[in-house]
C-alpha cells in the first residue's frame, strides 16, 4: 500500500525552503515565465508529445486498478475462471505498455532538456567570452563557472523533473479522481475529504525535521571545524604547547553531545510522522469499506458491488501519493524560477565594450598611440587615472615606470580595450581606439605579461593559438627568435610535448620565452610588455632580453619594466605616481630632475648596481 510523506517519487525528501531562499526568491511574474518558456518554444512540437505520453501513460497506470472491480466481481465472486486469467492477462499487458511509454517519454523529455541546456550553455558562454577584462577582475571563478556548469545543469533537472512531475502528478489526480467519482460519487467524497488529514502532518511534521536536520547539520559542521583545526599538525602543536587538551577536549564533547541530541529528535520526529501516516493511510481504505458496506448491505445499493468497492480503495491509494508531491511542488518551483533567474541575470549583464556598428578596420597599421586627457576608475570615488597624456611615434618604444599601483597596468590594458576610458581619447593612426573594429585592433596588438598562462595542451597548440594557419618553418622561426627553440627540440615530445595545466611542466622563464614567441608568431605592428622579465633568474633574463629584441624591432612598443637594462633601451620614460603622469624624459633627464625617478632609481637600481660591480670585482680578482 503506497503511502505519502516526506519522499516523493524516489527523489530523495522535499526539503522546506530557507529562509534565505525566501528572501532571494524571485518574484513570479507573467515576464519571467515568458522568458523561461521561451527556451521551450523551439522544442514545443516534442514536449506536446511528451504531454500527450504522460497522459497515455498516467491513464494506462490506472486501468489495472479499475479492471481490479472485473476481476473480483466478475472472474473471483462469478466463478469464471476463463474471464480471470482474461482479466489479468489485460492488467498485465496495460501495465507493460504504460511502462514502455513511460520509458519513451522520459527519452523524449531528456532529449528536449539536453537540447534546451545545450542551447543555454551556448549562449552564456559566447555571452561571457564578450565580457569586458573588467568583469572577470572583479567576479570570482567559482561563480561564473556555477552559473555555466551547476546552474545550467540545474535546468535540465527543472525541464525533466520539475515540469514532467508537475504534469503527471496533475493528470493523475484528475484522472483518479475523475474515475473514482465517475463509479460512485459517496464514497469519493468519503475516501477524497481524508486527504487533508493527510496534508497536515506531512506540511508540519516535515518542516520540524527538517529544522532539527539543519540545526544538527550545523553542529557537524562545527565538529569537522573543530576536527580540522586541532587535528591538524600545525594544530596539534599549537594544543600542546599551550597545553589546551583538556578545553579542546570540552568542546568537542560539548558539541558532539548537542548534536547527538538533535538526531535522536530527528529520527523520532520521523518514527512518529510515519506511525501518524500510516494509520491515516490505513484509515482510507476503511473508510470506504464501511461506507460502502452501509451502502451495500444496509441500504440495499443495487449499482455498488465488492469489485467496485475495491476499486474505489486502489484509486484512492493512487490519489495520496500525487496529492502530497504537489504540495511539495512549492519548493521545486521556487527553486527552478531562482535557478532561471540567476542565469538570466547574467545574460542581462550588458556589454561594456561592443563593435560599433560602423566600426573601421583600416587596411594596415603605422603605430601613432596618442593618450590624451585620459581619465579611468571602476568605482567614481576612487580614480586611478586622471589626465593621462603622451605620445608613442611609429616604431619608437616607451618605459612607464612607478611604484606597485600607480596606474601602469591600467594604461596600457586600456589600449587594446580590456577596459574602456571613461573620458578621453585614445588614438591608433589618428583614429579613437573605440571606433575601430575591435577584432582588428586586439589582433595587431602583442602582449606580453609577466603572469604567462598556457593552456593545457601541447607547445604547437600553445603557439598556433596566436596564428591557427601558421606554417611549421614560421613556427621554428617565431621560436628561434625567442630563444626557446633549442630547449622544445630537446623534449623527448619536441613541439608536441604537454605543457600541463597553465605551463607547469615549464619553469617560469620558459614560459615566458614561449610567450614571447607566440606574439612574435603573431606578428603585430603594436607591442605591450608587462613586466616580462619580472622575477625571474639572470640566466633566464637574459635569454628573455635576447627574445624581447626581435620581437620589438621596428614596431612600436609600450614597456612596464623594473630591470634598469630595459628601461634604458626605450626612448622614452613616463614615471607614474598616484595614477598621474608626473615625469617624462631620457634615463639623463630623468635624474637631473631630482624626482620620482631620481628617488626610484636610487631606491631601486643603484644597489642592483653596485652588488653586480662587486660580484664582477670578486670574479676578476
Amino acid at each position: 500500500m503506497p503511502t505519502t510523506g516526506l519522499r516523493g517519487g524516489g527523489r530523495g525528501p522535499a526539503q522546506p525552503i530557507t529562509e534565505e531562499e525566501k528572501k532571494n526568491a524571485p518574484k513570479l511574474t507573467w515576464s519571467l515565465l515568458k522568458r523561461v518558456f521561451g527556451y521551450l518554444l523551439p522544442y514545443w512540437p516534442r514536449l506536446v508529445f511528451v504531454v500527450i505520453c504522460i497522459f497515455v501513460s498516467s491513464w494506462l497506470s490506472l486501468m489495472p486498478s479499475l479492471l481490479l472491480g472485473r476481476i473480483v466481481d466478475e472472474g473471483l465472486i462469478g466463478g469464471r475462471l476463463d474471464m480471470l486469467i482474461k482479466l489479468i492477462a489485460v492488467s498485465f499487458g496495460v501495465l507493460v505498455l504504460s511502462n514502455l511509454l513511460s520509458v519513451f517519454e522520459t527519452w523524449l523529455n531528456v532529449w528536449v532538456a539536453q537540447h534546451i541546456t545545450f542551447d543555454m550553455r551556448n549562449n552564456m558562454f559566447k555571452h561571457l567570452l564578450q565580457m569586458s577584462h573588467g568583469f572577470f577582475s572583479s567576479s570570482r571563478q567559482g561563480e561564473v563557472i556555477t552559473r555555466m556548469t551547476s546552474d545550467i545543469a540545474g535546468v535540465q533537472t527543472v525541464i525533466s523533473g520539475t515540469l514532467t512531475e508537475l504534469i503527471r502528478n496533475l493528470m493523475l489526480v484528475i484522472l483518479a479522481v475523475t474515475a473514482m467519482y465517475q463509479k460512485n460519487w459517496i464514497l469519493a467524497t468519503s475516501g477524497i475529504l481524508l486527504v487533508p488529514l493527510l496534508i497536515l502532518p506531512t506540511k508540519q511534521v516535515g518542516k520540524k525535521r527538517w529544522d532539527i536536520t539543519y540545526r544538527a547539520q550545523a553542529k557537524n559542521d562545527e565538529i569537522n571545524q573543530i576536527l580540522s583545526e586541532t587535528m591538524s599538525v600545525s594544530g596539534q602543536m599549537l594544543v600542546k604547547l599551550f597545553t589546551m587538551e583538556k578545553t579542546e577536549y570540552s568542546k568537542y564533547e560539548k558539541v558532539n553531545g548537542e548534536m547527538t541530541s538533535l538526531n535522536i529528535k530527528e529520527r523520532m520526529a520521523g518514527r512518529w510522522f510515519r506511525a501518524t501516516l500510516g494509520i491515516l493511510t490505513s484509515t482510507g481504505p476503511m473508510v470506504i469499506y464501511l461506507v460502502g458496506g452501509l451502502l451495500l448491505l444496509k441500504y440495499g445499493n443495487t449499482n455498488l458491488t465488492v469489485g467496485g468497492i475495491t476499486v474505489m480503495v486502489a484509486l484512492l491509494e493512487r490519489l495520496y501519493r500525487p496529492v502530497n508531491m504537489l504540495l511539495n511542488m512549492q519548493v521545486d518551483i521556487v527553486r527552478s524560477m531562482a535557478i532561471f533567474s540567476r542565469i538570466f541575470e547574467y545574460y542581462d549583464m550588458p556589454l561594456e565594450i561592443e563593435n560599433k556598428i560602423d566600426a573601421i578596420t583600416p587596411d594596415g597599421m603605422n603605430g601613432l598611440v596618442e593618450y590624451k586627457n585620459v581619465y579611468f576608475h571602476y568605482n567614481e570615488d576612487t580614480p586611478l587615472l586622471r589626465n593621462i597624456s603622451f605620445t608613442v611615434k611609429p616604431g619608437r618604444s616607451v618605459a612607464i615606470i612607478g611604484p606597485s599601483g600607480s596606474g601602469k597596468s591600467t594604461i596600457i590594458n586600456l589600449l587594446p580595450r580590456l577596459f574602456d576610458i571613461v573620458s578621453g581619447e585614445i588614438l591608433l593612426d589618428g583614429r579613437d581606439i573605440r571606433n575601430l573594429d575591435l577584432r582588428w585592433l586586439r589582433s595587431n596588438i602583442g602582449l606580453v605579461t609577466q603572469d604567462t598562462y598556457l593552456f593545457n595542451g601541447t607547445i604547437r597548440e600553445n603557439l598556433l593559438y596566436a596564428a591557427p594557419g601558421a606554417a611549421e618553418e614560421s613556427i621554428i622561426k617565431a621560436c628561434s627568435e625567442a630563444n626557446i627553440h633549442d630547449f622544445i627540440m630537446s623534449l623527448p615530445g619536441g613541439y608536441n610535448t604537454e605543457v600541463g595545466n597553465r605551463g607547469i611542466k615549464l619553469s617560469g622563464g620558459e614560459r615566458q620565452r614561449l610567450s614571447i614567441a607566440r606574439v612574435i608568431l603573431k606578428n603585430p605592428g603594436l607591442v605591450i610588455l608587462d613586466e616580462a622579465t619580472s622575477a625571474l633568474d639572470s640566466i633566464s633574463e637574459s635569454l628573455i632580453q635576447g627574445a624581447i629584441e626581435p620581437l620589438l624591432k621596428g614596431k612600436t612598443s609600450l614597456v612596464i619594466a623594473h630591470r634598469l637594462s630595459t628601461i634604458m633601451a626605450c626612448d622614452e620614460i613616463l614615471v607614474v605616481s598616484g595614477g598621474t603622469l608626473v615625469e617624462r624624459g631620457s634615463h639623463a633627464e630623468l635624474l637631473e630632475l631630482n624626482g620620482v625617478y631620481r628617488e626610484f632609481y636610487e631606491t631601486q637600481f643603484r644597489r642592483a648596481l653596485e652588488d653586480a660591480e662587486h660580484r664582477t670585482t670578486k670574479e676578476n680578482v
